[in-house]
């Protein structure tokens, strides 16, 4: 579910009171409907393409407005809306609109807190980089293609006026990282169009309508290459490096996005601590594995064990298969579809930034319904170690531990789940960072803690552990970094540098995680999520005694929409003096 929605800090504050009256609350609910669907209209207005990945067809073709005049009109929207929905007598709402109303107030929150305390588009050019996007268009069939390309050209014609708006928001100095990130992006963004776009249409007959597009996708190229070479020319020697949100903010981020009161310095010292733990059970894994070499070195070793160029895609189909049928057999979750996630090479045009990944359709989506499970194939034109490096992170037991994590029954199961359940439209538009990712990243341990992997070989069982074990070092290093650049200022050396010391890789892929750090101070919400989820499973097996099971816990987690899980705890757990302990 790598969606834009995953990039919105979708939110909920520790509001009070849930109202249990259901049968006397008519008449709030009706007024509170009114006023969520006008404010969904025109937050989905103000943000198009989102809402063309939810699956709303009536907004193909737009592409947001984001001049002065545009934003300064979304601002006084929001904070109007923010008041109506302070208005509402929460004791008047059942207890389904209640916790659409408890989003809907605290989503005003978040993006007031873009706008005006990250200041999003006047500091941030990556805002504004890949906005130009029109993949959705070439990688899912909603529509024939000819009605497609019309989409595409619309957006692409709108390219110029988008890229001047930009210039003009961008304040005088910015963070270097982004400036340089931003580059990068607008650089690759214009190749895609001149390339990978036209490979994608090339057998398209409408000349007059091919015609039109050449044109219009000449002019989008034009225009973001004119961007970048903006950001090159009078961004760069005036670059700073400020890029840290700061404490203040970090707070605002926690509560804002998940309704999180602790302070970052505590959930530092957590993170810190499942370091130490989780470096432990990676080198006992090794140990198990070689007792006779360095940790570092077995788990090298391990990546050895991969498919071949050709088995890559079939084998990772063959063991899909074999995961699912775990979780039926073991009775982990309910699967409630027979409908299988395609596995498929990704897509040419997406090859660039993407090693596996998930793809499923909007909510709202009707027509182009598939959900595919992208990964990588070897380049051909690779040099023979340049392939062998790219098998080796796929190899047996990783590629298992991730297709866990965005299939079965990580992502891909979330969004049958979500489908299957009478989920509102609020909680079917926003979704909790902690909760999509944390969820994935939960499943992982929980299905190797379930026995998958373990046939009765403990050195096989031990490389599956070990494959895991080194998927939430990067994670829990992500938690660590993410505070100590956004709040106690380390650099980006500096992170690149506990990377690398605590996730054991190298400079690139450590410096790409550090780098990303600087503009995603979020990516701590795969660990801090995933201990949210731990801990509250083990709540509820507290409360559920005897009656407790793995699969009505995990069938509860993904049948309540893609709430924060602080706000989870409010559904699962009966006794209110839990539901701010978070871990």
């Amino acid at each position: 579910m790598k969606k834009i929605i995953l990039l919105q800090f979708i939110l909920t504050l520790a509001l009070v009171g849930c109202n249990k009256n259901d049968k006397n609350s008519a008449s709030g609910d009706a007024a509170f409907e009114k006023l969520s669907e006008e404010y969904l209209k025109g937050y989905l207005d103000w943000r198009p393409q989102s809402a063309v990945a939810l699956g709303l067809h009536e907004y193909d073709g737009k592409l947001a407005n984001y001049s002065k005049a545009s934003i300064a009109s979304e601002v006084a929207r929001l904070k109007e809306y923010e008041a109506k929905f302070s208005e509402i007598d929460s004791a008047s709402l059942s207890t389904k609109k209640y916790y659409d109303w408890k989003m809907l107030r605290s989503n005003t929150k978040n993006e007031l807190f873009s706008f005006e305390d990250l200041k999003i588009y006047t500091k941030n050019p990556m805002t504004y980089a890949g906005a130009i996007d029109v993949n959705i268009y070439i990688k899912r069939n909603f529509a024939p293609i000819e009605q497609q390309i019309k989409s595409i050209i619309a957006i692409e014609n709108q390219a110029p006026k988008f890229y001047a708006a930009a210039k003009a928001n961008l304040q005088d100095s910015l963070a270097l990282p982004h400036i340089q990130l931003a580059i990068q992006i607008a650089r690759g963004s214009a190749a895609f169009l001149g390339k990978d776009l036209l490979l994608a249409l090339k057998d398209v007959k409408n000349d007059a309508l091919m015609n039109a597009f050449n044109r219009a996708n000449k002019k989008a190229i034009d225009a973001i290459n004119d961007y970048a070479n903006f950001l090159e020319k009078e961004k760069l020697g005036k670059a700073n490096t400020k890029y840290a949100i700061g404490k203040e903010n970090y707070q605002k981020m926690l509560l804002y996005g998940e309704g999180i009161t602790m302070s970052a310095e505590a959930i530092l010292a957590i993170g810190m601590k499942e370091l130490q733990k989780e470096q432990t059970a990676f080198n006992a894994a090794a140990k198990i594995i070689n007792p006779n070499k360095n940790p570092v070195d077995v788990y090298n070793d391990m990546q050895k064990e991969h498919p071949t160029v050709m088995s890559l895609i079939p084998d990772a189909r063959k063991n899909l298969e074999a995961i699912r049928q775990f979780l039926i057999d073991n009775k982990i979750i309910t699967i409630p579809s027979e409908v299988r996630v395609k596995v498929e090479e990704t897509p040419p045009f997406a090859r660039e930034t993407s090693t596996a990944s998930m793809d499923t359709p909007g909510p709202f989506e009707t027509k182009a319904t598939e959900a595919y499970y992208y990964i990588t194939p070897v380049d051909p034109k690779w040099t023979p170690q340049q392939q062998e490096d790219w098998l080796a992170s796929f190899n047996f037991y990783t590629t298992d531990v991730v297709s866990i994590h965005e299939a079965y029954p990580g992502h891909y199961t979330q969004f049958l789940h979500l489908n299957a359940s009478d989920a509102s439209k609020v909680q079917k538009i926003f979704g909790s960072y902690a909760y999509i990712e944390g969820w994935a990243h939960y499943t992982e341990k929980m299905m190797l803690d379930a026995g998958y992997g373990n046939s009765g070989d403990p050195v096989k069982a031990a490389k599956f552990r070990l494959a895991q074990s080194g998927d939430a070092l990067l994670r829990i290093c992500r938690l660590c970094v993410s505070i100590k650049t956004h709040c106690y200022g380390m650099n980006v050396d500096e992170a690149t540098n506990f990377f690398m010391k605590n996730w054991y890789q190298g400079d690139k892929p450590s410096r790409q995680e550090a780098l990303r750090g600087t503009y995603d101070p979020g990516y701590l919400f795969y660990t801090l999520g995933k201990l949210q989820i731990l801990k509250l499973r083990e709540d509820y097996k507290k409360q559920e005694g005897n009656s407790y099971s793995l699969q009505k816990f995990n069938d509860a987690m993904l049948d309540n929409g893609m709430m924060p899980i602080q706000m989870m705890r409010e559904v699962l757990l009966k006794d209110k003096k839990t539901w701010n302990e978070i871990l």
